[in-house]
């Protein structure tokens, strides 16, 4: 049964209600810093020990910050310029390229909204952290772009998507089945990614960026090689981190998918060539379906009640999974799992000291507060890898209802959800080629394709 296509009022209410939950977020941060801790000499460590040097670049001062994010927002203006009005697939690779050299490799890959992330769920959920101007910027000036005007930041202003599109040369279709089921990876990495950072524990998605090591010329093997296979599937596959990985995305997609003015293909008729639909590597283009006969009603209701039955038991199997796993996320916490080495060395189980568990004996710290700090740790773990586990349920269970559910659209319409705005498309709609040259195209007279 065809889904009543929502009125302006009704965009203009979610709209309006996408706003304010933005604001909300933007003001969950405490309203003062948390207090420096008193600074302690560090331990004197036996071998030798070295202490490493920072791999992240050092903070810079306040005017060059708001110099940074008025930048962000002047490219999110000028993408949004270039994908809908001046509709040019050049004037936009060029505008990906800039962004790959500052934001990338002159910025080291740190003004990103990405990483923001976690630093709003820090502030949210966690305690003592006040957000700073410049990530709460950087959270909020992509998705306020996404809400009036699509994905522009993915198109050409984000630099992890840019260096993808600089690397698709021989574009190839993922199988829908097979694109379907990866879209549900990001929603797990922005689930894993909030838990880690409200815990205070480690800002995950930043530790295994799979770009910022080629950026800084400097990383751990594990992000360096997960960089260099996505851009190498990259060559063929459009965008796999973008599609498959990237956290924020999940957040994009809510937003862009309320927006009035993203992507339109055809300035004015569409002529059911297909050549958009051909031309998208990311499959974010819907064909027209009013020419395909209507499902019966009876149909997709027994079909959709069939998959609203299974969602419940798809949650609870969720939820269940997350609590199994909660003694091996929790290990990655650097309070368990120091507890455990402690533990391990007073049992006799290991020899030997750890640096981490030589700085602790050295601090004269109970060793009972320790795995009093440890067993807390152990049961918060246990309650938000449940939630993550129901996070994940709910995500699958959304993505089957959504695929049951059926649209009538009288043209190729691009997937405002979807749409990463590369401007692809425009280049291949024969209609477009007219309002550029003023020539009428052939295609308008040949038959249309079956």
């Amino acid at each position: 049964m065809p889904l009543p296509t929502p009125g302006p009022w009704d965009r203009d209410r979610r709209r309006t209600l996408a706003l304010a939950a933005l604001a909300a977020v933007a003001g969950a941060a405490p309203a003062a810093h948390a207090q420096e801790q008193k600074k302690q000499p560090p331990p004197e460590f036996s071998e030798g020990y070295t202490p490493p040097m920072p791999s992240q670049p050092q903070p810079r001062m306040p005017w060059l910050t708001t110099l940074d994010v008025a930048l962000l927002a002047a490219a999110l203006g000028l993408a949004a310029w270039i994908g809908l009005h001046r509709r040019s697939r050049r004037e936009m690779r060029l505008l990906g390229l800039f962004s790959v050299l500052y934001f990338g490799f002159i910025r080291q890959g740190c003004l990103c909204p990405v990483g923001s992330i976690q630093n709003v769920a820090l502030a949210a959920l966690g305690s003592g952290y006040a957000l700073p101007f410049a990530a709460g910027a950087l959270f909020l000036l992509p998705l306020l772009a996404a809400l009036f005007f699509g994905r522009v930041f993915c198109g050409a202003v984000c630099p992890l998507g840019a260096v993808q599109d600089l690397a698709l040369l021989w574009p190839r279709r993922v199988p829908a089945w097979l694109d379907n089921a990866l879209g549900v990876l990001p929603y797990a990495v922005l689930g894993i990614g909030v838990l880690y950072a409200a815990a205070g524990t480690a800002f995950v998605v930043c530790q295994f960026d799979p770009f910022v090591g080629f950026f800084r010329f400097s990383g751990g093997w594990l992000a360096i090689s997960l960089g260099a296979g996505l851009l190498m599937l990259g060559t063929v596959v459009g965008r796999p981190y973008c599609r498959w990985l990237c956290p924020y995305s999940v957040l994009l997609r809510w937003t862009a998918a309320l927006t009035r003015w993203g992507v339109r293909i055809t300035p004015k008729d569409c002529i059911q060539c297909h050549r958009c639909a051909d031309a998208c590597p990311f499959g974010a283009i819907s064909p027209a379906t009013l020419e395909a006969p209507a499902e019966p009603r009876a149909v997709a209701r027994r079909r959709l009640g069939r998959v609203l039955a299974v969602a419940p038991l798809i949650v609870v199997a969720g939820a269940l999974l997350g609590r199994l796993g909660a003694p091996a996320v929790a290990r990655y916490d650097r309070v368990v799992s120091l507890a455990e080495r402690v533990y391990q060395e007073e049992t006799g189980r290991v020899k030997g000291q750890t640096n981490a568990s030589e700085a602790f004996r050295k601090q004269a710290t109970p060793t009972g507060e320790l795995y009093r700090q440890a067993l807390v740790k152990r049961r918060w773990y246990g309650g938000a890898t449940t939630l993550f586990g129901a996070w994940c349920g709910i995500v699958v269970a959304g993505k089957l209802i959504f695929l049951t559910l059926r649209r009538r659209r009288p043209d190729y319409e691009a997937d405002q959800a979807a749409c990463l705005s590369c401007a692809r498309c425009y280049t291949s709609c024969p209609i477009e080629q007219e309002r550029l040259t003023g020539l009428r195209s052939p295609l308008r007279d040949a038959p249309e394709q079956p």
